[in-house]
């Protein structure tokens, strides 16, 4: 029974292995399951998902590669920029640099016109004392050191203090540009001398009350490229030796001095050397014997006729001048006509590399110019009236000076002048003993300039004048100045 119930089991089991694969086999021709075609479908959707992040993902990265790109782009383009900047606040700077080193423009503009105002306001207090006589108030002799106006012989002495500003300038300078000429113009002024005295003190005002003063001319002149014309220092000077002082002149009787109308041409012969040619205003001023006041004539038929040759070097200046004149004068309804002629050397010698010293000199003889030396000091001619002739004047005169740097905005000068007169030896000395022979002037002076533009200074003089007939007079001075330039 057993064995029966054994094999029936077993046979069983081999019915069963036989139909299971079958029953598999059936199950597969009739479908998937529910189950299975779900986990399919969830595939299939797991997979379009993955598909759009990846597309999703190449997609960003092309814009984050392509904004990569363009970041780049203009990163470049930033950085070039900033460079141009850069170059241009350099050049800008740069610029900048440049105008500040330049100078800046001065003066107003009036079209295509440059005007500029210019001059100093300055004081003068001066104590002198003459010890020969006195000399009158008002008088130029009391503003400033005039030699000729030295009181001379045994008269008392007298001591004189005046305070006066009318030393103060003016001036107006032009400049312009036109059809590619250089036009300069220039005009100054001071209330120091003026034609007529009268109007000047009692016509503007006295010492007592107002010290009104006319304002005078000085210099006025046109300049286009070389050419000049109008009123100007006479081409005979060379302004550079005047020695710096107190004074109006500092140096009178030594010095070639005169402002006057001229037409002048200046040409250039180097970097170094200029030549200037000039016709002047004539004018003659003759004594008459027995009488030595100077009387202008006012009869002159040519012009004066000057040249000059500047030199300029790193060591110094040089001036070389020449003078020939005609003087004139009508006498008994006869002109009278001599030739004059002057030669002048002057220079400048730099003592120190910064130029803050220096030593100045002049050195002029000639015959017949007295007019151009020392104010006047002795006349051009003396006019003999028994023959009506006129006889020649020589002159000798000369300067030097030193200037001395003492210390920051400090510095001293020492000045030293005289002028040496020659009469025709035809002239009977009777007849010429009140005429002036000779004079010279020592001084000494020092400066500060405390502020820009500002000068104080005090100087002390000593002058003295002689006559032909021996007669002597003699100065003291000291004299304070304070002057503001601008």
């Amino acid at each position: 029974m057993a064995g029966s119930k054994a094999a029936f089991v077993a046979a069983l089991l081999g019915a069963t292995a036989l139909l299971s694969p079958m029953a598999a086999q059936a199950q597969r021709r009739a479908g998937p399951s529910a189950r299975e075609a779900a986990l399919e479908a969830r595939l299939a959707k797991m997979e379009a998902e993955l598909a759009e992040l990846r597309t999703a993902l190449q997609a960003s990265r092309a814009q984050t590669d392509a904004e990569g790109a363009a970041s780049a782009a203009r990163a470049a383009q930033l950085a070039e920029a900033a460079q141009a900047a850069v170059t241009r606040s350099e050049a800008t700077a740069a610029k900048l640099a440049a105008l500040e080193a330049k100078p800046a423009p001065e003066g107003m503009r009036s079209g295509n016109t440059t005007i500029k105002l210019t001059g100093f306001v300055k004081l003068v207090a001066a104590s002198s004392h003459f010890a020969n006589g006195a000399v009158a108030t008002n008088s130029l002799g009391r503003d400033f050191y005039l030699p000729q106006t030295i009181p001379v012989g045994s008269a008392e002495g007298t001591t004189d203090t005046d305070f006066g500003a009318k030393q103060t300038q003016l001036a107006v300078n032009l400049a312009s540009t036109v059809a590619g000429h250089r036009v300069l113009g220039y005009v100054e002024t001071d209330f120091q001398v003026d034609s007529n005295a009268a109007p000047a003190i009692s016509g503007g005002g006295s010492q007592r009350t107002t010290n009104g003063y006319t304002l005078a001319l000085r210099r006025a002149w046109l300049q286009v490229d070389r050419l000049l014309i109008g009123q100007e220092w006479t081409n005979f000077q060379y302004v550079g030796a005047l020695p710096e002082s107190t004074d109006y002149v500092g140096a009178t009787e030594g010095t070639v001095f005169a402002r006057q109308p001229q037409i002048r041409y200046a040409a250039p012969l180097s970097k170094a050397v200029t030549l200037s040619v000039a016709v002047e205003n004539p004018e003659s001023a003759t004594a008459t014997l027995d009488g030595p006041a100077l009387v202008e004539n006012g009869t002159d038929h040519l012009p004066d006729a000057t040249a000059r040759l500047n030199l300029i070097s790193s060591r110094g200046e040089l001036s070389l001048a020449g003078l020939m004149r005609q003087v004139r004068l009508e006498a008994s309804g006869t002109g009278r006509t001599q030739a004059g002629y002057g030669v002048s050397a002057a220079g400048k010698l730099w003592l120190n590399a910064a130029k803050s010293a220096d030593l100045r000199a002049m050195v002029t003889y000639g015959r017949d110019i007295s007019r151009y030396v020392g104010l006047n000091f002795a006349p051009d001619a003396v006019l003999m009236p028994a023959t009506g002739r006129l006889k020649h004047v020589k002159v000798l005169a000369g300067l030097v000076a030193v200037r001395v740097p003492l210390a920051a905005q400090w510095r001293a000068n020492l000045i030293g002048s005289f002028q040496q007169v020659d009469y025709a030896s035809a002239l009977p000395l009777a007849s010429i003993a009140a005429y002036n022979k000779r004079a010279f002037s020592i001084a000494g002076n020092l400066f500060t300039s405390p502020v820009k533009n500002v000068d104080l200074g005090i100087e002390f003089r000593h002058g003295e004048r002689e006559l032909v007939s021996g007669q002597k007079g003699r100065l003291e001075r000291v004299e304070f100045a304070a002057k503001y330039g601008f």
